[in-house]
């Protein structure tokens, strides 16, 4: 038996949690205040004041480092690379340190993994980051050659819903035909053939459908426009399509709860938008159906909004022709994480090189 300690970094708090194996002891949420926050003034400068903050609160709840066997870490901006499990190796540490695509929280996942794990002699992995691009070629093409389709998505929760799928039908993930979507903050529809996303929609600024935070595709020759007007900043701009889009551009929420409850009582502007968002994610669905030439053998539907009875009612009107649905609501990335390690642990995958 593994005890794991999985580490999630946020922009605003990091998700800890200690498993031993598949079975969660406990998990916490630690809150940082913008005013803690604000004085760092890079992420990776952050790093011993959260790791103070987990060694602190283990050691309230009676966890001894010493205990733990297994560090994971959620993996951050790297250089694009197939899904999988890595040790974090050196030249791994170095991309995240200097956010090799960027700079965002979840880069410390892995920074602090690797160090927690050498003082205490335990290993170090993260699993499935943000940039997992396993796209056929066909994919990338966008129409103009400087702007290549690049893949980001929830590959953490869309990798991990799709193998616990292969898993409860007693099947391999890489047998499998499946088209995943992830609903949440931002939405992303994958197209998985033989353990491989091969195409999916750009879940951060580009492609797809809107979702309750995000503009998702929008019409460039209006969006060329718009940044040429004069009366926005390139900030501004970007904001509009991420953070202040969709939902929020719409109904001033980011929360599809708020929405939904507007439109089943009744008002009318909620009920058109949140057709048109279901509307426009099962447009994505049926891209990717094509995309897999119709031999789809599952339909599976995670992420927070995947708890809407209405929309899994409408997915299974709309697009239940295409294949069954199969729903996950919600998004347990700490065990998504736990799970990746223990798989190459236990044999059943090999650990991947960066």
């Amino acid at each position: 038996m593994y005890k794991l300690l999985i580490i999630n970094p946020g922009s605003t708090s990091t998700k800890i949690g200690v498993f031993e194996d598949e079975t969660l002891l406990f998990d916490e949420t630690l809150r940082h205040t913008t005013e803690e926050i604000s004085q760092y003034d890079s992420i990776v400068a952050q790093k011993d004041f959260r790791k103070n903050i987990i060694t602190e609160f283990l050691a309230a709840k009676g966890i001894e480092l010493k205990d733990i066997n297994v560090v994971v870490g959620r993996g951050g901006m790297l250089k694009p690379i197939p899904g999988g499990t890595y040790p974090v190796s050196d030249a791994l540490l170095e991309d995240l340190k200097i956010g090799k695509q960027g700079q965002h929280a979840s880069n410390l996942g892995g920074i602090l993994a690797r160090e927690i794990g050498d003082e205490i002699g335990a290993p170090s992995f993260i699993v499935d980051p943000v940039v997992v691009d396993e796209l056929q070629p066909l994919a990338r093409y966008s129409g103009v050659p400087e702007l290549p389709r690049t893949s980001v998505f929830h590959a953490l929760n869309q990798k991990a819903v799709a193998k616990r799928y292969a898993k409860e039908i007693g099947k391999k993930y890489e047998d499998l035909n499946l088209i995943v979507v992830h609903m949440g903050g931002g939405v992303s529809v994958g197209a998985h053939k033989n353990g491989k996303v091969i195409d999916v929609f750009n879940a951060l600024d580009g492609d797809g459908a809107f979702s309750p935070e995000r503009a998702g595709a929008v019409p460039a020759g209006a969006l060329v426009k718009m940044c040429f007007s004069g009366k926005y900043t390139e900030a501004e701009v970007y904001k509009k399509l991420v953070g202040n889009g969709g939902f929020n551009a719409y109904y001033g929420s980011n929360d599809a709860r708020v929405v939904e409850n507007a439109a089943n009582e009744g008002d009318e502007k909620a009920i058109e938008l949140y057709n048109a968002f279901i509307y426009q994610v099962c447009k994505n669905i049926g891209s990717q159906a094509a995309v897999l030439e119709g031999k789809v053998d599952q339909i599976v539907v995670t992420g927070g909004i995947a708890y809407s009875k209405l929309v899994i009612a409408e997915f299974t009107r709309r697009i239940g022709w295409i294949a069954p649905l199969t729903v996950y609501p919600g998004e347990d990335e700490l065990l998504a994480l736990a799970q990746g390690a223990l798989r190459v642990l236990n044999g059943e995958e090999k650990a991947m090189e960066y």
